[in-house]
């Protein structure tokens, strides 16, 4: 996830109702709901989110078998979820509080931080997981031969040094600062320059969207590709059933991954476009300034749904995820052990199906 825009709240406008009052209008009743919804479901999804991600770390965790490549990935990822769902209450209360912060300046920086450190970990950790599905159905041969489990762990800690290291600006220039005209004392992003601001907003567009985006799409496009392809050549040599089904469902499981993350992230890194193109006056007026500030926070609710619906996209609907957990459960439930495999199977397709 990233850095909510806290403190866009009528901060664009500011220098708007100073020039021409008549023209800004009040829109108290509009942040009202803004005050209503945007906490209540940003809780909802936090105690969804970490319920799923625990779950998911505590199946990985104890199960005795060793972790597949795509399943140290997913691991990381429910990590990184957890980090971010932890911070969401402190944002829920913030927004509940209309903006005034309450909890101190090192949590300011710190949660701030943590925020911004989950968006770029998760999608670059979805870029590694779709490299890893490219080189498994586009590739013949076994790259796992020569792409080991401890080169992967390798892969996962740089990519957490790389995040950590675009996380700093958020950590150096969040702080509390007092807005008299508002009467609050908001955690906002204080940049010593348009410049620095302008820089931020481009990184986090280009390096934490347009790029990792872009090879995601193009990776899990081929992969749908090269899927369909095969399936054609089953199909001409009638060779039916459980393998076409299985390409049949990686490719819907893949076109839902895609379709999910743009769908949750799109909306809010347009609106940090936008508002890019506000600061720098290529758009002017109040209703843009309107449509930003709005669009904003409604748009980062959406984004917050992303870490809430990994565990079902990622993991949940994988059947191999499901054996694992009947095992891992069947440890501390014994009468699990005696149930037959096909009445397992039945409980496991009405949970998670």
């Amino acid at each position: 996830m990233t850095d909510t825009p806290l403190l866009n709240i009528s901060s664009s406008n500011q220098s708007e109702n100073q020039t021409n009052s008549t023209i800004c209008p009040e829109l108290e009743d509009w942040w009202d709901i803004v005050y209503y919804i945007v906490p209540k479901y940003i809780n909802t999804v936090c105690v969804i989110g970490m319920l799923g991600n625990v779950f998911v770390l505590f199946v990985y965790s104890l199960h005795k078998g060793p972790l597949k490549i795509a399943e140290i990935y997913l691991m990381n990822l429910a990590v990184a979820d957890l980090i971010f769902l932890m911070c969401l209450p402190f944002w829920a209360e913030n927004i509940n509080n209309e903006f005034n912060w309450p909890f101190g300046n090192f949590l300011c920086r710190s949660i701030s931080t943590s925020i911004t450190l989950n968006m770029y970990t998760s999608i670059y950790l979805l870029v590694a997981v779709s490299v890893d599905r490219y080189l498994t159905f586009v590739h013949t041969l076994n790259h796992r031969e020569i792409w080991s489990k401890t080169m992967t762990k390798g892969i996962c800690l740089l990519i957490w040094f790389f995040c950590i290291l675009l996380s700093i600006p958020a950590f150096m220039f969040r702080t509390v600062k007092d807005y008299p005209q508002w009467n609050i004392s908001a955690c906002t992003l204080d940049f010593p320059s348009p410049t620095w601001e302008r820089a931020e907003s481009l990184v986090r567009n280009v390096v934490g969207f347009v790029l990792p985006s872009t090879a995601i799409i193009f990776l899990n496009f081929s992969t749908i590709r090269s899927l369909q392809k095969t399936a054609r050549a089953r199909r001409a040599l009638r060779a039916k059933g459980c393998k076409r089904h299985k390409g049949t469902k990686a490719t819907r499981l893949i076109f839902t991954v895609v379709l999910m993350f743009l769908f949750c992230w799109t909306p809010h890194h347009f609106f940090v476009f936008l508002d890019t193109l506000y600061h720098t006056k290529v758009i002017q007026g109040c209703f843009w300034g309107e449509v930003i500030n709005f669009g904003e926070q409604f748009a980062y609710m959406l984004a917050t749904t992303n870490s809430c619906i990994n565990p079902v996209i990622y993991v949940f609907v994988g059947k191999y995820f499901r054996q694992k957990a009947l095992e891992v459960f069947s440890q501390f439930i014994p009468f699990l052990q005696s149930y037959s495999s096909s009445t397992v199977k039945l409980i496991f397709i009405f949970f998670y199906k």
